[in-house]
């Protein structure tokens, strides 16, 4: 099979590499659809991603597609069920785990980083990881359900109430859903920041109350000119110093910073305690998608959460580099790479 496997910062190459045989407990995957993710941008960079990836490893970890072997043991699924993977897996045994926290597991392993993930024709999970849905979902839409369920954690630890205002900085993949995520929690108006003039749009089309260019108009201002006092909960989705102060400085008296982006391991944010005092700001950040998968493949299902107008680029395994080019179609949308 043909998968593209990461030798060092910046070295992706497609490579010829033996088809995999599940395992006792495992199942194959035929892989149809995989995400580009932030976290595989930082490990091609050579920065750490969420999980630390040694090469050579097959990165993609947000991936669907139908089951094409079993391995001993398995039950529950079926040669040709379309299937999403939760690549995140804990070992159920350790003192994280057994204490409601597996996101921190001591031996957490993570198909697409510490193990082979799914930039590949084929890939071997844990049949426990899979999750069936059914066929009118597309591929490449249900593998956003991983990116969703850590959106999902994040809303979780926001605390969005009915009724309170929300501030969404930066509108890309996450922050698109995170505007959903608002809406259907009850905010009652979501405002969405991004200099890009296509985002915006999509933000508005998504759910959106108002969205505003922060190069144009201070994001203050604009809070000010829509008529919002106090933002109840920000929530920053871009992943660099700037937009994570001012997410900081734009929430309310009494609100919630979420730091959800993911920056450079050694970016240093400078804050101001006194500034947070005297406003009792409350500052979370938010860490992968315990136990939150299968909420997130409902919502796809039900159609609640729409992901399809995010999907702006698809690039076969063969032209995956330019996907991690740097180029224009970073800045358009989400791009998947269709094996």
């Amino acid at each position: 099979m043909k998968a593209a496997r990461y030798f060092g910062k910046g070295d992706l190459r497609v490579v010829e590499a033996p088809k995999p045989e599940p395992g006792t407990g495992e199942v194959r995957i035929r892989v149809r659809a995989c995400g580009v993710c932030g976290t595989d941008r930082h490990i091609y960079l050579g920065e750490k991603g969420a999980a630390e990836c040694l090469p050579p490893k097959t990165l993609g970890h947000e991936f669907a597609g139908t089951v094409d072997a079993l391995g001993v043991g398995v039950t529950g699924l079926a040669v040709g069920d379309s299937v999403c993977v939760d690549p995140n897996r804990s070992c159920g045994g350790c003192a994280y785990c057994r204490n409601g926290l597996p996101h921190f597991c001591e031996r957490m392993s993570c198909y697409g980083t510490t193990l082979d993930g799914g930039f590949a024709e084929y890939a071997v999970v844990d049949a426990r990881q899979a999750l069936a849905f059914g066929g009118g979902l597309p591929f490449e839409e249900a593998a956003m359900a991983e990116a969703l369920a850590c959106c999902l954690h994040g809303l979780d630890l926001a605390g969005i109430k009915a009724g309170q205002d929300v501030l969404v900085v930066g509108a890309g993949t996450i922050g698109s859903i995170m505007v959903q995520l608002a809406s259907l929690s009850g905010a009652a108006r979501v405002v969405a920041v991004d200099p890009v003039r296509e985002k915006r749009g999509l933000a508005v089309e998504l759910g959106a109350t108002a969205a505003v260019d922060p190069v144009e108009e201070r994001i203050g201002d604009a809070l000010g000119r829509l008529g919002i006092r106090n933002v109840d909960v920000a929530m920053e989705c871009v992943g660099s110093i700037g937009t994570m102060k001012d997410a900081i400085d734009n929430t309310g008296r009494g609100g919630t910073a979420l730091l959800f982006g993911l920056t450079g391991p050694d970016a240093v944010l400078p804050i101001k305690p006194f500034e947070l005092f005297q406003r009792e700001v409350t500052v979370r950040t938010s860490f992968i998608n315990p136990n939150t998968q299968a909420r997130a493949l409902s919502l796809l299902e039900s159609g609640k959460v729409r992901v399809g107008p995010i999907i702006t680029e698809r690039v076969a395994l063969s032209d995956i580099a330019s996907a991690f080019d740097g180029g224009g179609r970073l800045r358009s949308g989400k791009t998947v790479v269709i094996p």
